[in-house]
Formats: structure tokens, C-alpha cells, sequence
């Protein structure tokens, strides 16, 4: 049995992958020293992320730097987990021979068995099928905040998307296990609901408990402060949902919902169950019951067969719309999905324009979102001081962590981080509020 190796974790992709990462590390402290720069780790693990050709790119560059530091003795080992090899292990076990060990995305309660193999001398293949098997011990690695990936996989079978090929069917998590797991993170300012498709939960293993039912139930807990959703697609969004989002003070007035495009033909080859105007009507009403909402959403431009007509539409939907946030991707073409055999791929200089015109559209939307804020008061939970503004920053309940902007704030008294402060909006900058608190 090996023991007292220091560790380091490089966590690559999503924030379901941060999940992963969190609770190896929870086995990998049972026996083993964590460090937080791989400078001085013996054994370097990376988390990987295989979503995208550009995500693959990034693990190999993270596999080869690792290696460098194996060279010069620096490191022992490297082993490599998640996504990358649980797709392309038939490819990558001989190809990536600096590799000591693999795991796949539910292999992490393995980790520490692979690493007394490794140290045997031999080179380890343990990536089985995808499976909920994780516990709910966790190393929480964000401040303030915490995610909680209520399922995994994926059912929904968009063409372009590797994620049911990699992950598996759509897997929710028993409510037990989630509420304990949120009830061991201690006190969380906000509980960040993940998922692939969030507002799906429990329908593959109950009849009737509900996303809604968890959020209740979490809602109970003393030690979370707040819960925001993220991952839900429009299909799954109940009414009792809606109502919820509505009432119950503990979820914050915050939705993420992907809907990807807005043309009908384009969504019908995406294999996305929903209508431009659907999608529009359901957030008319978002908006119409529940008040202040902030709607976030994600877009792909460049699919196979968009048309100008296809993307104009989708250039009216997102001026129609009046999303509060957008992140918008050019289309990924993915050996191995529907789309990748479609006619009418379309050419990447191409993408690039309409990606350019599809940021400009919404930048226009946004400056009419940030000027609302203008003379008001915000409450802001204090994250850090940006050392090159000279000011604090935190986040609204608009803001979700790393996707959306932040509210800067000048104060002259002393800043708690983690707690929440009044702020006098003055400026809009781009994508982020300034103001003093008061």
C-alpha cells in the first residue's frame, strides 16, 4: 500500500467535472498529501474533459506538460482520468505511454488502488462502464459556493453532443445521497444545481419526486444559504417549477436554460424538442411571473445546414428575447455523433462572422440589462480584490461564478469575503457593474 505521495490534480472541462474532482480528492487525502501546484507533486493527475475536439487538444497539452516534469524526476507518475479516457482508451493506452494509469468518469473511488498499481510498475487500464457509484465525500475547491451534480449522462441524444457516448444514459442521483452530500459541504452561501440536463431529475427513478421536490428538500437545509440553477432545458421546465422559482425565497431568481438555437429546421436536425416561438412564449412568461428574473442561456452557431435565413433568425430571437446573459460557441464538427454526417457544413470563416454578429447583437442587449442597475442598490456577495482595478468583487444574483460578469465595488471599511454588502450601482463597463458600498 502506497502512502504519503504528494499529489497534484489538474481539473480540466465542466463544473460536473469539478464534482469529480472534489470527491477523488476526498479518497486521495485518506492516503496522500494534496499540493496545489503540480511543481511539487509526485504524482500528477489530470482530469480531462473530451466534450470538444479544442478540449482534447488541452488534455494532451496538460498529458505532455505533465510529462516534463516525469522526465526530469520531478514526478513519478501520471495518471489520467475522466472523459478522454473513457471514450478513447482504445486509442490512447498505447499511444500516451507516458501515462503510469487510466480511469474513467466513474472510476474515481478507484484512484487509490490504481496508484499501488502503478507503483507496482505496471501500466493500469481501469476505465469501466459509466455509473453513479460516487460517494459523498467531498474536497470543496471553490470559495463560498459549491456545486451539486444532481445526475449524470445524458438521454436527449443532440446530434452534435459526445456526451450520451461518453457518459452514458442520463443517470439521477437517489435524493438521500444528494442531501447528505449537501449536508457534509458545511455552510454554502449558494448551492450551484448541475447536471446535463437539470430540470430532468427523477424521472428515471421515481414517479413522483421531482426536480422541484429536491429543491424543496434542500431548501430545509440550514446550511445552505441559497440554490441556483443551472443546465435546464426548456422541455423540463413544470409549472410547479416555474412556481417555485417564483416563491421560494432560497432559490435565486437565476435560470440557465441552453436552448441552443432558435430556427426551427436547425433545431429539428439538432434533435432538440422545442420551437423558436416556443422558446420565446416560455420566456414571456419566465419573465411575466417571476419577478427580476435572470435568464441565461448558450447558442451554436455554424450547425450543419444554417442558412443566412436560419441565422437571421436566430439573430431576431436573441433581440427579441432580451436574455440577460448569453454564451455563444461555434458548431464543433464530432467524429462519431449524427451531425458529423450531415449535409451542409458550413465553413469556419463563415462561423466566425456569425459568432461575431450573434456577441454584437447581445452586447446591445446586455447594455440595456446593465443600465437598468444604474442609481439602484445590489446586494453583492464579496469575493476577492482585483489587485489591478484597485477595487472588490462579487456577484449579484444575476452573476453565476466564471460565466456571467461581477459588480465591483469600492468600500472603506473591511471586506468579509463570503459576506453579502449593499452596493450603489454608478458604472457599466462591458459586462460587470461598479459602485461603492454603502
Amino acid at each position: 500500500m502506497v502512502k504519503d505521495k504528494r499529489v497534484g490534480v489538474v481539473s480540466l472541462g465542466c463544473d460536473k467535472n469539478r464534482v469529480d474532482t472534489e470527491k477523488m480528492l476526498a479518497n486521495l487525502q485518506k492516503r496522500h498529501n494534496l499540493v496545489n501546484d503540480i511543481d511539487n507533486a509526485q504524482i500528477i493527475i489530470i482530469n480531462t474533459c473530451a466534450f470538444l475536439q479544442s478540449s482534447r487538444e488541452e488534455a494532451i497539452a496538460e498529458i505532455f506538460s505533465a510529462n516534463e516534469y516525469k522526465k526530469s524526476g520531478q514526478a513519478e507518475k501520471i495518471i489520467v482520468t475522466g472523459c478522454l479516457p473513457q471514450k478513447f482508451i482504445g486509442e490512447i493506452f498505447d499511444e500516451l505511454i507516458e501515462v503510469d494509469g487510466f480511469l474513467g468518469v466513474s472510476d474515481y473511488n478507484d484512484i487509490l488502488a490504481v496508484i499501488d498499481k502503478v507503483y507496482e510498475g505496471k501500466r493500469v487500464n481501469a476505465v469501466g462502464e459509466p455509473k453513479n457509484e460516487q460517494g459523498t465525500e467531498r474536497v470543496c475547491t471553490t470559495n463560498n459556493y459549491a456545486y451539486l451534480k444532481i445526475a449524470d449522462g445524458c438521454s436527449n441524444h443532440c446530434t452534435y453532443c459526445l456526451i450520451p457516448y461518453i457518459r452514458g444514459k442520463y443517470r439521477s442521483i437517489e435524493k438521500e445521497k444528494l442531501i447528505l452530500e449537501a449536508e457534509k459541504l458545511g455552510r454554502v452561501k449558494e448551492l450551484i444545481l448541475v447536471a446535463q440536463d437539470t430540470a430532468r431529475y427523477g424521472q428515471d427513478i421515481y414517479e413522483n419526486y421531482t426536480l422541484t421536490d429536491l429543491i424543496k428538500d434542500l431548501t430545509k437545509l440550514e446550511n445552505v444559504e441559497s440554490i441556483r440553477l443551472l443546465y435546464c432545458y426548456p422541455e423540463n421546465l413544470s409549472n410547479e417549477l416555474i412556481y417555485e422559482l417564483k416563491t421560494n425565497s432560497k432559490l435565486i431568481k437565476y435560470i440557465d436554460i441552453p436552448f441552443q438555437h432558435a430556427d426551427d429546421l436547425v433545431l429539428k436536425r439538432m434533435n432538440r424538442k422545442g420551437t423558436g416561438k416556443g422558446y420565446l412564449e416560455l420566456i414571456k412568461r419566465l419573465k411575466a411571473e417571476v419577478n427580476g428574473i435572470a435568464i441565461r442561456s448558450t447558442f451554436i452557431t455554424g450547425f450543419p445546414g444554417e442558412s443566412e435565413e436560419a441565422f437571421n433568425n436566430l439573430i431576431k430571437f436573441i433581440r427579441d428575447a432580451e436574455l440577460f446573459n448569453c454564451g455563444f460557441f461555434k458548431y464543433s464538427r464530432e467524429e462519431g455523433t449524427p451531425a458529423y454526417k450531415l449535409d451542409g457544413q458550413i465553413e469556419e470563416k463563415v462561423k466566425n462572422v456569425r459568432l461575431k454578429k450573434l456577441y454584437a447583437e447581445q452586447k446591445k442587449v446586455v447594455n440595456k440589462n446593465l443600465k437598468n442597475f444604474l442609481g439602484s442598490i445590489v446586494s453583492v456577495v464579496a469575493e476577492g480584490f482585483d489587485y489591478d482595478k484597485l477595487v472588490y468583487y462579487g456577484r449579484a444574483y444575476f452573476n453565476a461564478p466564471d460565466i456571467d460578469g461581477k459588480v465591483y465595488f469600492f468600500s472603506g471599511d473591511e471586506v468579509e469575503y463570503g459576506q453579502e454588502y449593499d452596493i450603489k450601482i454608478k458604472e457599466k463597463i462591458g459586462y460587470d457593474l461598479f459602485g461603492d458600498r454603502i
